[in-house]
């Protein structure tokens, strides 16, 4: 892994442009390898499984409390046993650094 999971996002509405598609490749190779690029390489997603709906809403918790420190608030679709999280800066109408280092811790809880 990489050192994403130790920084923190920064503010960037009106000040940043969407991170390049060969920027983000590149960088979605410091995550865990079951995040996927999206097919416009306007966001990020993983699915993760669990073994039930206790341990699954544990984990959307623990997303969430991520998405509240890093002001930073992924899409998430939960079933009983599985949820699917998915990052991109609204703000900018893409990928921004601030959604591989979500990703990154995400992958930590897991870890």
């Amino acid at each position: 892994m990489s050192d994403l999971k130790t920084r923190h996002c920064q503010a960037c509405e009106g000040f940043t442009e969407p991170m390049p598609p060969e920027d983000a490749t590149r960088t979605l190779g410091q995550l865990h390898e079951s995040w996927e690029l999206g097919g416009d390489t306007k966001d990020i997603r993983r699915e993760f499984r669990f073994r039930n709906f206790h341990e699954t809403m544990a984990f959307v918790n623990a997303v969430a409390w991520i998405a509240h420190v890093e002001d930073h608030h992924p899409d998430m679709e939960v079933g009983f046993n599985r949820c699917r999280v998915q990052f991109s800066t609204h703000a900018v109408g893409g990928l921004t650094e601030n959604d591989f280092i979500c990703a990154a811790r995400v992958d930590a809880l897991l870890d």
